[in-house]
């Protein structure tokens, strides 16, 4: 594990929103949180942007958005001790909280589920059409992907193809070009893509509710942990948060219930097993 903890060291951030100082904190030590890779760099970064805003105020320091180019990347970054405060889907946030002593804070109300996606014109009508094709998900450590391509192996989709691509929205256009069968996003996401775009596709299956995108603190942040549970809570009664959660469709935040994370302990030991940690 050290030596694998070694090499992450030298990943860097590819999406890093540099701000003014907010407050008396040394400029040099910003508190960073970052975000996984749920869509693009440039949607992550306004998407979060009163989030941020917000939590700078409250804590009196600069505060910074960060990401990765995929989910892959970002949970390197998070076992390297790259963010403060990592907002990721519950099997990443299993396996930090697990191994990497991260600690949960909270997850938004609104049902988190992956779905399997496909067009309308496709010809896609059941799991059997997809056997000999391509379909398309985020990189292999991704929840909505994992739990894709356990979908394929119990529905018993033959010779499939998987292609990585970075974000939701890529997925989605892919589709509607012809370069896919089917694909895997959240339900989050497919509601977030433009009207123009969802009418063009339609839900093939879903998966029950899943642990969604969950606040976890680094342990070297737990001095200011009640300053940062606080701040959440806060934003979330702001005008500007009640806007920020009705418009990505969250609904809030709410504490995670006794024993939720550890439900998602087969999909984080994939990601192990694909970052080579056991």
């Amino acid at each position: 594990m050290i030596s694998n903890l070694r090499r992450f060291l030298g990943v860097t951030c590819v999406a890093l929103l540099a701000l003014l100082p907010l407050g008396a904190a040394d400029p040099a030590e910003p508190f960073k949180i970052g975000i996984a890779p749920h869509t693009s760099a440039r949607f992550i970064l306004e998407q979060y942007q009163p989030l941020r805003m917000h939590l700078a105020k409250a804590l009196g320091m600069e505060v910074e958005i960060v990401t990765a180019p995929d989910f892959t990347d970002y949970a390197r970054q998070a076992i390297a001790q790259k963010f403060d405060l990592a907002v990721t889907t519950g099997h990443q946030a299993r396996l930090l909280e697990a191994d990497f002593r991260y600690i949960p804070l909270v997850t938004y109300k609104a049902p988190f589920k992956s779905l399997v996606i496909t067009t309308q014109k496709g010809g896609i009508r059941s799991a059997k059409d997809l056997n000999g094709t391509t379909v398309i998900g985020l990189s292999p450590t991704s929840l909505v992907t994992l739990w894709g391509q356990h979908w394929l192996s119990r529905s018993g989709c033959k010779d499939v193809t998987v292609r990585y691509v970075s974000a939701a929205d890529s997925v989605a256009q892919l589709l509607l070009a012809g370069e896919g069968t089917a694909g895997f996003v959240s339900l989050p996401n497919f509601q977030n893509l433009a009207p123009e775009v969802q009418t063009g596709l339609r839900v093939l299956a879903e998966s029950p509710a899943l642990a969604g995108r969950v606040y976890v603190l680094n342990q070297r942040q737990r001095a200011r942990r009640a300053a940062v549970e606080a701040a959440l809570w806060s934003f979330a009664e702001s005008a500007e948060g009640k806007r920020y959660l009705e418009k990505n469709k969250l609904e809030g935040y709410r504490k995670l219930k006794k024993g939720e994370l550890a439900t998602m302990e087969p999909f984080a030991d994939e990601v192990r097993r694909s970052l080579g940690l056991k």
